[in-house]
């Protein structure tokens, strides 16, 4: 059966937005007066916390630096960095994202987002990547700062399932990462995961299928595991076998 509704995390799994991210916060930093840098290895380690105010937290409190600055306007003025850097079009979206999403426009498949970025920033990309009017395409989009819990929670999907009026276990979600992956499978749905250049090295137990991203026509995914055992194009129909075969990393055998 066809998913009832998609939905997609957003950093890593609609693009590759996280040295953007890490761009953002060094830069502010800097513009601070602080003598902090997050580098990659780094910013590895921390993507493991969820919430850009959660993450300046741990650093502080994990890591003691030098200099201080009050967390709300840190993170404010890096979510102001961001938007700046993603408007002058420095992500793309992964291959795939565009096509699939069109597809499920067309097929009256409703498209929703579940992320913990903030809305400032989900708006930021969309608007930039898939056009001016495209936030009218997502039927419920749910962020960090709506919910009272980030990531692994599963409270911003339970958000989005209520505003589409639907259960977790009719619809599909689309992540990167261990914590997006046990957020959606918390809320009840099936999850496809496309690992980011950052979460390649995670384990994704409960995934439906783990592949290199969505694929597109004369460039197919590369199946990593679960229910993709062949390269191809991840369709609504490809979906829609994935769930029917049940194939579920990490279940327990019958």
């Amino acid at each position: 059966m066809t998913p009832a509704a998609l939905i997609f995390d957003v950093d890593g799994t609609l693009s590759e937005t996280e040295d953007c991210h890490r761009r953002a916060f060094n830069e502010t930093f800097a513009a601070f007066g602080l003598d902090w840098h997050w580098d990659r290895a780094r910013y590895r380690r921390l993507l493991d916390v969820t919430g850009g105010k959660e993450r300046i937290a741990h650093f502080i409190a994990t890591h003691d630096p030098p200099g201080g600055a009050a967390i709300a306007e840190l993170h404010a003025a890096k979510t102001a960095r961001y938007v700046e850097l993603i408007a002058a079009g420095a992500a793309a979206l992964r291959p795939g994202v565009r096509r699939l999403i069109a597809e499920a426009r067309t097929a009256g498949v409703p498209v929703a987002i579940a992320t913990t970025t903030s809305l400032l920033n989900v708006e930021a990309l969309v608007r930039t990547t898939l056009g001016p009017d495209s936030l009218d395409w997502f039927a419920a989009i749910g962020a960090g700062d709506m919910v009272a819990h980030k990531k692994p929670a599963p409270d911003v999907y339970q958000l989005v399932l209520d505003r589409l009026g639907l259960p977790g276990g009719a619809c599909v979600a689309i992540e990167d990462s261990e914590n997006g992956l046990a957020s959606a499978r918390a809320a009840g749905l099936a999850t496809v995961v496309t690992p980011s250049v950052y979460t390649d090295d995670q384990r994704f137990d409960g995934a439906l299928a783990v592949v290199s991203d969505l694929g597109e026509p004369g460039r197919p995914f590369r199946p990593i595991a679960g229910a993709a055992t062949a390269p191809g194009v991840v369709t609504l129909e490809v979906l829609a076998g994935w769930c029917a075969g049940g194939g579920i990393l990490g279940a327990s055998p019958p």
